[in-house]
């Protein structure tokens, strides 16, 4: 036989409202003749009750208990609920100007606490000290809906509500969870768990373990997504640093991707991802043990992924698996090809030249054939697809690879020409004389035009 529920009043009216029905509910029901409603009235009086929530005891006079019993008889146990404050959560204390003040404070800064904001006000002097309780105050934030709850979840007043996108592969999350330090050589790395999750069937389109969680690791992990399954029309991340830079919005938008970040401090909106790494944690992240290499995390992950959570049952997804509601998707549509993700992930910046035609990226040099650049300002292009392979120069449509610097092997090696030698054919100097020039011209003496060939003086 089930057990009943336990029934409690539904608030703290109705419960002094059955507290009063149970002192007068005996003289309500029965029949007094005349002159005995006074005597019980009276001798109630003499007793003395303990109301709800308090731990002192007390007695009513005859004329609230005469009161309670009319109106018990007319309008049941709603009749004898306390009636609400008409100044209820007005802080009676506070005049209108420095409520508004208080208000206005919470409004601007959300994160200040009510004994902060109060003791401010106290050293500014706009208040006096012991003006206003704590509680009053907190009752008056909440009254206005300026409690530190809503304040914190969801971004102030706004209701935050549950959603989800309609199709497989409309919105892709992508965060990083840190898993335990590995004992590498001797040496301790930190262990970097980069993943990418598909909203609407939460499948997990990549996963990969790092040491670092920059950028380029966030790169790598999407072309590798995006050569597996179609592009998303979404990509949804927090705002670290790894989800903030120019190489990933600018790839994302070559490759019609758009780019949405969560609201700053706001880890509910980014709830789905949230619970996969609990998922992950326990089902796998927490019993690494003492591995030493992020080939055994990466192979230990994917077997994670693949063989349990893709095929066991999401409480959100009606009892369904994430693998079975993505494969619902039916042909991809929006596959990309290895030439429109070179394209759009190769990155070009401007630099200069040194004179020995070396120009270090990201800490190696790399050396140019082509002397005559050397001090120029030039375009140097990379690609973020392959970090292994050589950036090169793009200069007057030209494609100009460039080779790490040997210096040892620069040091037998033949300097080659900045420039092409003049035509051997041609013996002739052109006559260049400026001093001469000058004072021909100061003595007035005439000269004969140069041809094109060799020049002279009459």
């Amino acid at each position: 036989m089930p057990i009943a529920p336990t029934m409690k009043p539904r608030d703290h009216a109705e419960e002094v409202a059955l507290f009063r029905s149970e002192l007068i509910g005996q003289l309500a029901r029965g029949e007094l003749l005349h002159g005995e409603l006074h005597r019980d009235l009276k001798a109630l009086s003499k007793k003395r009750f303990r109301p709800p929530h308090s731990s002192l005891t007390r007695s009513y006079s005859i004329a609230t208990l005469e009161r309670w019993l009319y109106a018990y008889r007319a309008g049941g146990l709603d009749a004898l609920r306390p009636g609400m404050r008409s100044d209820k959560g007005r802080a009676r204390q506070l005049d209108d100007n420095l409520r508004e003040l208080i208000l206005d404070i919470r409004r601007e800064h959300s994160s200040a606490s009510v004994p902060l904001i109060l003791r401010t006000l106290v050293a500014d002097g706009r208040m006096a000290k012991n003006a206003v309780s704590h509680s009053t105050v907190r009752r008056l934030f909440q009254q206005e809906g300026l409690d530190r709850i809503p304040m914190r979840d969801g971004g102030g007043q706004k209701t935050r509500l549950r959603w989800q996108a309609e199709r497989p592969n409309a919105l892709w999350h992508a965060d990083v969870c840190h898993g335990p330090t590995l004992v590498i050589n001797g040496v301790n790395r930190p262990l970097r768990i980069h993943a990418m999750l598909d909203d609407a069937s939460r499948y997990i389109v990549a996963i990969e373990a790092h040491h670092q969680e920059r950028e380029i690791e966030m790169l790598g992990l999407l072309v590798r997504a995006l050569r597996r399954y179609a592009a998303p029309d979404v990509l949804y991340l927090d705002n670290g640093s790894t989800y903030i830079g120019d190489a990933l919005r600018i790839g994302c938008e070559r490759l019609g991707i758009t780019l949405l970040h969560a609201r700053p401090y706001d880890a509910p909106a980014r709830g789905k991802m949230e619970r996969f790494w609990r998922t992950l944690r326990e089902g796998c992240v927490d019993f690494l043990g003492s591995l030493t290499s992020l080939h055994d995390v990466n192979v230990r992950l994917c077997a994670f992924v693949d063989e349990h959570y893709h095929k066991a049952p999401h409480g959100s997804l009606m009892g369904k698996s994430p693998g079975f509601v993505y494969s619902t998707i039916g042909d991809p549509e929006r596959l990309l090809t290895e030439s429109q993700m070179h394209d759009a992930l190769t990155v070009r910046e401007r630099r200069r030249v040194r004179r020995d035609t070396t120009v270090s990226i990201d800490g190696t040099d790399w050396e140019l054939d082509q002397g005559f650049l050397a001090g120029r300002i030039v375009t140097i292009a990379r690609s973020l697809i392959d970090t292994n392979s050589a950036p090169w120069v793009e200069h007057e449509e030209q494609r100009l690879l460039l080779h790490r610097v040997d210096p040892v092997g620069n040091s037998t090696r033949t300097r080659p020409p900045r420039r092409q030698k003049p035509d051997s054919k041609s013996t002739e100097s052109v006559p260049f004389d400026p001093p001469t020039a000058l004072l021909d011209r100061a003595a007035r003496r005439r000269t004969s035009p140069i041809n094109s060939n060799k020049g002279g003086r009459k």
